[in-house]
């Protein structure tokens, strides 16, 4: 399913990396939301990826937006992960149905079932302000949500 811009955001209810369960509803009329897809915890371009969003955190998770990581990969795994790296945002799991929320967002690779790097700016109205979706193997550039978010 593709989204466009102007689109709500399909609802999703994840549990992060500490068991919580997280919904997009509950942002909405409140924060706006950066949703980050990942295709693996640990592989070298999503670390880098979100290390990049750690260590630059203030820009995209503050009293005005909100930031949340999701893969396919397991809870257990995912908190690892943040553990490992220290990120103190959202990691969600969309392990099971495996992949339905990556599905939902059009972001899903059926051969490798994971998550392709999708990356979604949700308005507090719940619908979707900017998106990007690059291959497994393409780094995304922290430098065009900045300014996506700016425009908000």
């Amino acid at each position: 399913m593709a989204l466009a811009i102007g689109d709500t955001a399909p609802n999703f209810e994840l549990i992060n990396q500490h068991g919580e369960k997280i919904s997009l509803a509950s942002y909405k009329d409140k924060k706006n939301v950066v949703v980050i897809f990942y295709p693996f915890a640990f592989s070298g371009i999503c670390t880098g990826e979100l290390c990049a969003l750690r260590d630059d955190l203030s820009a995209f998770q503050n009293d005005n937006v909100e930031l949340i990581a999701i893969s396919c990969d397991p809870m257990y795994a995912n908190k690892v992960f943040a553990e490992k790296e220290g990120y103190k945002f959202q990691v969600l799991s969309d392990f099971w149905p495996h992949g339905q929320v990556a599905k939902d967002y059009g972001t899903f690779e059926e051969s490798r079932g994971c998550a392709k790097r999708g990356t979604f700016i949700i308005g507090k109205d719940g619908k979707i302000k900017w998106q990007v979706v690059n291959g497994l193997g393409d780094a995304r550039n922290l430098v065009e949500y900045k300014s996506a978010l700016s425009a908000l």
